[in-house]
């Protein structure tokens, strides 16, 4: 809802719990006056009426208080906006008008044939903010940095900052620390969103899992990409990001072009850190993730139980096993393509290898089919390698540098998707490839950073970091409208590309290379701080983890990890014994079973992966479901009993399994077996309202 005061200079957006506010000063400067509790029109109108203390020598009166800071004129904090022309550089706007579109609110901006427009848009209690920036009449206009917003949080003291760091196979580690006076800035220079941090930042100065004021901020941007968050001198706190991770120049714009920042999404909460996520995860289920409120099925992968070594026989004969217990969706990895031996050769090539499968993927799409289950395959089509039939027809269609080497990683180069012709190529070659056979899903990796970004030839190369992440978007939009029922997921390496702006486009990610069960109880509660569990790909693969880390786990532990998210198995099925095999078709019906609780659910952590038990709670509706690990727990410990939440207290609720009943605010006791120091397990807890 977007209320608007009778001078039109005073904007409120308000949602269930929270509301935004704006106000437009005489002088045009344009000041953030309240974000947080929800108030009326009439006490964002008061707030207006504070004057701005005066300006001298060293501090401008601005900073700290504009809404969304530009480059020139009295201010000193990192400006949001930096632009040149060919005869100056800066910005010096004047209000033009605001419009309503819906529940999009709109404030235009002038400055000499530069149009620039802040968008606003209310979903429950997370504010979107974009901005535009249109060239209208000047010979060029070079943005240096054009950020989506910058967020300004209220006088406090003591603020504490929360992120998500980490590097491959150890992605989403929450950490915490005090912000102190300066910039703290994340981000990445890698082309994609990086495994080293997710785009999200959370700030507080005494909240708990529940309880206190949390101010959070997500980026939905899948290229390289900036937060700064700014304690400045007189204490107060702006976080200003956007695409883009310096300020050497984005995009240059003709008369009549114009640049649409990513969204910059905004939210706060008064429950803790666990109301902040549980609202966040409405907010992607109701506006962000495609048909989210339809439940991803349990997969079988190929990819740890045969690496590159794959025919359609062996592939078929997972295919059996995979369906024996239960799996719904059946996906070959890599290997399937072109020369694909290794991974060194036939990366561009999305053909079938003759020799593997000498009809194509249609007979074995079919039998999958014919098994009861959807069929999936594995793509990376952002990169080639060098030996391989595309790159030989077309070296120059790839990110390069002129005159230098052109630096391999994993044996292969990035495609330059910036150019036409290379979207094209892609666009035909997907589009023939989910034409040719039944296939229903497709994993889209990207499995190196950019390094040699160069473009030559073009007038303005470095857009390519833009127009590269642009092109991916709208390859997926056009494939998505012409395969509506083919489901995407965004992999990198594991989470190196996840964010909301990848999560419009995709229907799950992958979140980690890591499949240890253990280490992904930490990896998966970072990535809870944020994104929902119905996105959320975690597989069983076999033990000992030969892969990583070489840890014997129980099958229970590696299903009860798996299943806090969308279950899928990684494992040689048909090195399993029969035992393993009735087991797991028993913990993949328990899984459908629990998955809707699970996927579509309110989330609370109920202890966090710190040794010793760890436990996590789903409550949709009438049912409630609990995940329960014990870690390295001593031989003769009590276990600590559970105290759980989001339930009427009041309610009276059965255990299906056992028939025992529970009060609503119960000490759940879970029946976790403690042994000797080092040892593993883990239980799955239901509750249905009597």
């Amino acid at each position: 809802m977007v209320d608007i005061a009778e001078d039109g200079r005073t904007w409120l957006l308000s949602g269930p719990t929270s509301s935004y506010a704006l106000h437009l000063t005489g002088a045009d400067e344009l000041l953030h006056l309240h974000w947080g509790p929800r108030v009326a029109l009439a006490d964002a109108e008061a707030l207006a009426e504070d004057p701005l203390p005066g300006y001298w020598p060293f501090e401008s009166p601005l900073d700290g208080r504009e809404e969304y800071p530009v480059e020139g004129g009295p201010r000193f904090v990192r400006p949001a906006l930096s632009v040149r022309t060919d005869e100056r550089r800066g910005t010096e706007w004047s209000f033009r008008a605001h419009e309503t579109d819906g529940d999009e609110l709109r404030l235009r901006f002038e400055d000499d044939g530069l149009a620039i427009t802040l968008h606003y848009r209310m979903c429950g209690d997370v504010v979107e903010r974009w901005v535009t920036v249109a060239n209208g009449t000047h010979a060029r206009v070079e943005l240096l940095r054009a950020d989506a917003a910058t967020w300004t949080l209220p006088d406090r003291e003591g603020w504490r900052l929360s992120q998500l760091h980490g590097r491959w196979a150890a992605e989403s580690r929450l950490t915490a620390a005090p912000l102190t006076h300066g910039e703290k800035v994340i981000g990445s220079r890698r082309g994609h969103t990086g495994h080293q941090h997710l785009p999200w930042v959370a700030l507080d100065t005494d909240a708990t899992e529940e309880r206190g004021e949390v101010y959070g901020c997500a980026l939905g941007w899948s290229g390289s990409w900036r937060i700064a968050v700014a304690q400045l001198p007189d204490a107060r706190v702006q976080i200003t990001g956007g695409a883009g991770y310096d300020d050497s120049g984005l995009l240059l714009l003709q008369p009549g072009e114009s640049y649409t920042t990513p969204v910059f999404a905004g939210l706060w909460s008064d429950g803790g850190f666990g109301g902040a996520s549980r609202a966040w995860h409405a907010y992607q289920r109701a506006y962000v993730i495609p048909d989210a409120g339809r439940g991803r099925p349990v997969l079988f992968n190929s990819w740890e139980a045969t690496n590159f070594d794959i025919s359609e026989e062996q592939q078929l004969a997972l295919a059996r096993r995979a369906a024996e217990i239960g799996v719904e969706l059946f996906v070959v990895d890599d290997g399937w393509f072109g020369a694909r031996t290794s991974d060194r050769a036939g990366l561009g090539d999305w053909t079938p290898n003759p020799g593997r499968f000498p009809q194509g993927l249609k007979p074995l799409a079919d039998q999958v089919h014919g098994l009861g289950m959807q069929f999936g395959i594995w793509v990376e089509p952002e990169m080639v390698n060098p030996d391989s039939d595309l790159y030989r027809a077309h070296p120059d269609w790839v990110q390069y540098q002129p005159g230098r080497k052109r630096t391999e990683l994993r044996n292969q180069l990035v495609l330059n998707l910036a150019r036409e012709d290379v979207r094209e190529y892609l666009w035909a070659q997907l589009d023939g490839l989910l034409s040719s056979a039944p296939i229903d899903y497709v994993k889209w990796d990207f499995n190196r950073c950019f390094t040699d970004a160069g473009w030559p030839g073009d007038p303005y190369p470095q857009r390519l970091w833009v127009d590269h992440v642009r092109a991916l978007y709208a390859l997926l939009d056009r494939l998505r409208a012409a395969h509506p029922g083919v489901a995407f997921e965004s992999c990198s390496g594991g989470g190196g590309r996840i964010d909301l702006g990848v999560l419009s486009r995709t229907d799950q990610v992958w979140t980690s290379d890591n499949t240890d069960p253990l280490d992904r109880l930490a990896i998966q509660h970072g990535f809870s701080q944020i994104h929902p569990a119905r996105v959320m790909a975690a597989w069983v693969t076999d033990s000992p983890n030969t892969q990583l880390n070489g840890r014997v786990s129980t099958l229970r532990f590696r299903f009860v990890s798996a299943m806090a998210g969308v279950l899928g198995v990684g494992g040689d099925l048909t090195e399993w014994s029969a035992e393993e095999l009735a087991e797991a078709r028993q913990w993949v019906e328990l899984y459908k079973e629990i998955r809707a609780v699970v996927q579509h659910g309110e989330l609370y952590r109920l202890r966090p992966p710190a040794g010793g038990l760890s436990a996590v709670q789903y409550v949709l509706g009438e049912e409630t479901v609990v995940l329960a690990w014990l870690q390295a727990q001593s031989y003769g410990e009590p276990v600590p009993a559970l105290r759980l939440r989001g339930l009427d207290p009041t309610a009276l609720y059965e255990r299906p399994e056992t028939g025992e009943v529970h009060r609503g605010a119960v000490l759940l006791h879970h029946g976790l077996r403690t042994g000797l120091e080092g040892d593993l397990d883990a239980t799955v807890l239901r509750l249905r309202r009597m």
